[in-house]
């Protein structure tokens, strides 16, 4: 007969139930704020929803008038992409709210996963920011 393992039910405290829900925050929070910045370094022009929208119709033309089927299906993927484009540009980002949020966050979130000033710079935080979070400037060491 198979011996049955005793197993103990740990139950969590209070204490790390919040310090595990406000550690999941803090990484919401960084992840967000690292997404928004990735955005607004975007290459190319800004286009305007108007622009947008006024290329969605003249795909839309170029789709009814495209006598191959291989060239409109390419044309219908253009324009599905623009309406996508377009759809995004009704969900503004209010990038200040995000850098007080991080701000708030981030030195603690630094502290406990071990990111350097470096790191933050090099993901494109502005210094101003890690200033004002209370991320101190850090050297690399250099290995001998």
């Amino acid at each position: 007969m198979a011996k049955k393992k005793a197993t103990a039910s740990r139950k969590m405290s209070a204490e790390h139930k919040a310090a595990l829900a406000k550690g999941r925050e803090q990484g919401r929070v960084v992840r967000e704020y690292l997404a928004a910045l990735a955005e607004e370094k975007k290459p190319g022009r800004k286009l305007d929803p108007e622009t947008v929208q006024h290329r969605i119709e003249e795909t839309q033309q170029q789709v009814d008038a495209e006598p191959d089927p291989a060239k409109r299906v390419e044309l219908i993927q253009k324009r599905l992409d623009y309406e996508d484009r377009l759809a995004d540009m009704g969900e503004q980002v209010d990038l200040e709210a995000m850098e007080k949020d991080f701000v708030k966050a981030a030195k603690e979130y630094s502290e406990r996963k071990g990111i350097t000033y470096s790191a933050w710079r090099e993901a494109g935080v502005p210094a101003a920011v890690l200033k004002e979070a209370g991320i101190p400037r850090t050297r690399r060491s250099s290995a001998a």
